[in-house]
């Protein structure tokens, strides 16, 4: 009876001698999701993840900088295809792992219509975006303004963040009335929305492709290709559904 028991255990035990680490750069609108996919991961392979969590565009600097990031998953296409290019990433690894979607947000309940007029409105003094010189987010955002006809109301009202990460804290401390969040970080599974918000129509923004790509330095560590793989499998593809992703 007991020898299936050490079988299984001699076998979990193989499994954590080969279990490695991934230095993962995350862009930050996706840094909740990869937390729930992580542990599926290494619930999955025994690997363990390392996750910087940031704006793509810093990313991309301190990548060719050397840092030592073994994964980036990025908010745009470009960035991957640029590493690739520059002989930082691995030719052929980049792969778009899910649609973004933008939404206008705040923590006040019923605060945001459902057309998003309020962002015209008087009473709204403070909107935050993510840079949008290195968030892909944040130049969405400043799509959506234009598209609006609203640049030269809202422009003097915004306030720049570094990344999406800090965009929603701003709106979430009340330092802004409204803010252009990533849907992932709203419509979060298993818990309810705060405040009200916005669903940006996806005509008004150019397609927000994340891709993911295997960096330099993670060429010949196979916990980080493990990772890649495990973003194109049914399981996280599911999480990444769940969080108002597209595919």
């Amino acid at each position: 009876m007991r020898r299936p028991f050490i079988a299984a255990l001699l076998a979990l035990a193989a499994s954590l001698a080969h279990a490695g680490e991934v230095q993962v750069a995350v862009a930050a609108n996706f840094a909740g999701p990869l937390a729930r996919i992580g542990e599926g991961f290494t619930a999955a392979t025994g690997h363990v993840l390392k996750i910087s969590a940031g704006a793509t565009g810093k990313f991309y600097t301190q990548i060719i900088s050397g840092a030592p990031f073994e994964v980036l998953i990025a908010a745009d296409d470009e960035t991957p295809k640029k590493l690739a290019a520059g002989g930082h990433a691995v030719a052929g690894t980049n792969f778009t792992y899910a649609i973004g979607k933008l939404v206008l947000w705040s923590a006040q309940p019923g605060f945001v219509d459902d057309q998003g007029a309020v962002l015209a409105s008087d009473k709204v003094k403070h909107v935050a975006i993510a840079n949008p010189k290195v968030a892909p987010y944040g130049a969405a955002a400043m799509e959506v303004i234009k598209a609006r006809g609203l640049s030269d109301a809202v422009t003097p009202k915004l306030v720049t963040a570094e990344s999406i990460a800090q965009a929603y804290q701003f709106v979430a401390t009340g330092n802004a009335e409204l803010g252009f969040v990533a849907l992932s970080q709203v419509a979060v599974p298993g818990r309810p929305t705060p405040g009200s918000y916005w669903a940006v129509p996806a005509n008004l923004y150019g397609e927000i492709r994340q891709d993911a790509v295997l960096l330099k330095a993670g060429a010949d560590n196979p916990a980080a290709k493990a990772l890649l793989d495990y973003l194109k499998s049914d399981a996280a593809k599911k999480l990444i559904r769940e969080f108002g992703y597209g595919l």
